[in-house]
């Protein structure tokens, strides 16, 4: 048995619940089943995905699907904008904080940022299989850097300011104005921007 006996419904889809499924007509018994024969994937609890048609990151896309406020930050975050040669070994996905980090099969690390920030620098970009995520801009990640630079590493905050600095079109100024609602990253990030410049 093979994907092609789903509906074209749930096969055309990124990824579909058991909800979707039962709607189509099948039956729970026989998810579990394709499951089991390796024709779909379940990417966390409740969210499947047909094999064939894997595009993106099983993690992402249910991190998407659970929690459409999933937010790439950090390293993730930082090499998505080539502000770091670091190959993420995880994706970094931050949500508000109080809320609950779903369980996920995969390589995820969760983080909780302040809801009052949460929303700043927050974009949204295609991950692939037509799902959105949403990814700190290049100036949030480096503030996120300097931030968090006693897990993440002072060097890693200071190549992502240097990268970034090279960058046609880099505004200090625009950096410096974000970073001064994180007050533990704006006398760090100016003091850095003293240095370099």
């Amino acid at each position: 048995m093979s994907s092609s006996t789903l509906p074209s419904e749930l096969r055309g889809q990124p990824w579909f619940t058991l909800s979707d499924a039962r709607r189509s007509g099948i039956p729970r018994r026989h998810i579990y089943q394709l499951r089991n024969e390796g024709s779909i994937e379940q990417l966390a609890r409740g969210i499947y995905q047909a094999t064939d048609i894997i595009e993106a990151d099983p993690s992402l896309i249910a991190a998407a699907a659970l929690r459409p406020e999933s937010t790439l930050c950090l390293t993730s975050a930082l090499a998505r904008h080539d502000l770091t040669d670091e190959i993420p070994r995880t994706n970094d996905l931050a949500l508000p904080r109080g809320m609950r980090h779903p369980k996920i099969s995969g390589p995820i690390r969760w983080h909780s940022f302040d809801a009052d920030t949460f929303e700043i620098g927050r974009n949204e970009i295609e991950i692939g299989a037509g799902i959105s995520m949403c990814l700190y801009s290049p100036e949030r990640s480096i503030i996120d850097a300097f931030r968090l630079r006693g897990n993440e590493g002072h060097e890693t905050a200071n190549e992502a300011l240097k990268r970034w600095l090279r960058r046609p079109g880099s505004q200090p100024s625009t950096l410096l104005a974000m970073a001064q609602k994180f007050s533990r990253a704006s006398g760090p990030i100016r003091q850095a921007l003293e240095i370099l410049l």
